[in-house]
Parts: C-alpha cells; structure tokens; sequence
C-alpha cells in the first residue's frame, strides 16, 4: 500500500493542534509523579560515602512523598557504569541517580571514551551536597604529616602506594595533583569503590588513601587510620584539628560534589518538582544532622546552575588531569 505523504504546512497544523494536549499530558504526569516507586541509581558500591548520603536524602524523599526512593547501586569504571544507566533510562522521572565529580566533571577528560554524552544524555536537576576529601595513612606507616609524607616520597619514589574508589573518581584525582604539585611519585592503586579499598588498606595492602571525608571520619574516629589532612580551603568542622593540604601545598585545593540527575529529556515541571523537593529534603532538621554527622555540607541548587557548575569543575580540571598523564582507554 502506497504511502501518503502528509505536506509540511498540514503536517505543521497537526502538530500545532496536537501541542496543547501533549503538553496537557506531560503537566499531568508531573502533578502525579511519583505514584509509585522511584529508582535511584548510586553509581559507586555499597558502604562508601556516596552511598550513606544517597540514602539519607532519599529516605527523606521518601517520607516528604510517600513513595519509596530505592537506592539501587551499579559501580565500576570510576562511576561510569552506573551513570551510563541513568542515560539509558525512559525519561519518565521513575529513575534518577547520583549526578557527581567523577563521571560528569572529570572522566570526560580522564577516558578516552565514553559510553555517554556528559553534555547531551542528562538532565541536571539539583546539587545536594559537598565534601572534601581527607587523606589517611594506615597506622604502621610512620607518617603525620604533609612534610612527612613529601620527604618519604622523595626517598622512596614509586614505592609508596594510595588506593582509591576507581580511576576518575575525586580520590584518584587528588592523588594525581599533589604528585603534580610536589614532584614526588607514588603508585596508584584503583579499586571499585571505597569499601574494598578501605579493606586493603586496613589490611596494609596498601599505604594511603584520599577519600571523601565521611569514610575517613569514621575509620579515623573508631582508631583504625590515621587522619593527615584535609582537601579544603579551610579545616573542616568536623576534623578541626586535622590540617588542610593547603597549609603544606599552597593553592591546593579539591572538593568533591553530588548531586540529582535524570536522563536527558525529562520534562521540565517533573524537574521543577523534584529539585523543589531535594531543596526542601535539605532543609530538614533530621538531614542536615546526619550531613553533619557525616562530615558534609548541604550544597542545593537549581537545575540550570548545577549544569553550570559541572561544566565549570570540567574546565577547572582537565587541565590537572591532562598534565597528570593519567588516561583510561
């Protein structure tokens, strides 16, 4: 049977008549969402920083919805894994996941390629929180300080070695700038999240770590590891006594970020709603306790500054990443 062609001008019309009720449809769907359970993809293992706070902000999604928020975690490839699912998703608002540092600002950079567009396959729709990073030495290694460690170093070149939660990802990248920015050189050890580099490194398989300060807290706290320093500008709150890495290393400075996103394509009221509803989970006495708890700062905002913000920590970062020498294929 013969095709009929729809001319342009009356293909224009019906699309035109067609807009009012398609866009009826979609405002619908936003003032329904959720009517059942969202899927939530953290992009790094259980047990690690990301995947504590995750869970902290979706169960209060959760109450503030009365839908449950299931935190589903999909880790490797320095979180690329996990985030390529979430380009990969209907973009109804029922899956969303961890927007973060690691696979949206630096690995664009880092991987040679990618399975996902960092530009074009998301929908940014809010920033929900911000953390330095701490570096922790095991215990047996006779080091405290920033000096300390720069001078063993320097006598030990290549030997020394620091894990990280997988290659791109904030620890990795921190260790590649203070290499860069003290000369000396140390073995990089990537692992698929923090959780099993914190395992080896309690078992002394390896001899340091930079993580996001919420693990570090918790090991520093409990005596297994021993806290150096700090990644921010200022000493944190919740570790005051521990020195920045700044205080050694003049202008160093790295904070890692998460946030909300969605697959590309996700309506806009449904973005509107669910950044309106991470704003007003940040605001509750009960999660910003736990942040605080975890060593983290609430860090909202609106969908067009997140997106903003990614791409301004890709060019602030790449040029680090590039004079590092560090490539994935």
């Amino acid at each position: 049977m013969a095709r009929v062609r729809v001319p342009l001008s009356r293909r224009r019309a019906l699309v035109l008549a067609a807009a009012p009720f398609l866009a009826s449809g979609i405002a619908r769907a936003a003032d329904d969402w959720p009517n059942r359970p969202v899927r939530y993809i953290n992009v790094f293992p259980p047990g690690g920083p990301t995947d504590t706070l995750s869970r902290i902000v979706c169960a209060e999604l959760a109450e503030l919805t009365g839908q449950q928020f299931v935190v589903e975690n999909k880790a490797g490839s320095g979180g690329n894994v996990g985030t390529d699912a979430i380009a990969h998703s209907a973009p109804d608002g029922y899956t969303i996941g961890l927007y973060t540092i690691a696979s949206q600002s630096i690995a664009p950079t880092l991987y040679a390629k990618l399975a996902f567009d960092v530009q074009k396959d998301f929908t940014a729709v809010a920033m929900l929180w911000s953390v330095p990073n701490m570096l922790m030495v095991r215990l047996d290694l006779p080091i405290k300080t920033v000096p300390e460690l720069i001078a063993a170093a320097r006598a030990q070149p290549g030997k020394l070695s620091f894990a990280s939660s997988g290659a791109g990802t904030t620890p990795h990248i921190t260790g590649e700038m203070f290499k860069q920015m003290t000369g000396v050189s140390l073995l990089h050890v990537p692992y698929k999240g923090s959780a099993p580099a914190y395992q080896d490194l309690l078992a002394g398989q390896v001899d340091m770590m930079w993580d996001n300060i919420p693990g570090p807290l918790g090991l520093m706290r409990g005596g297994k590891m021993r806290g150096v320093a700090v990644t921010s500008k200022e000493r944190h709150p919740a570790a005051p006594d521990i020195p920045t890495m700044a205080e050694t290393i003049p202008g160093f400075e790295i904070t890692s970020w998460g946030g909300l996103c969605g697959p590309a394509g996700l309506p806009p009221a449904m973005v509107e709603k669910l950044s309106a509803l991470s704003r007003k989970a940040l605001e509750s006495p009960k999660v910003k306790t736990a942040f605080e708890q975890q060593g983290a700062t609430s860090f909202w905002m609106n969908p067009k500054d997140t997106a903003a913000y990614r791409l301004a920590d890709e060019k602030k970062l790449a040029p680090v990443i590039k004079s590092s020498g560090a490539k994935v294929e």
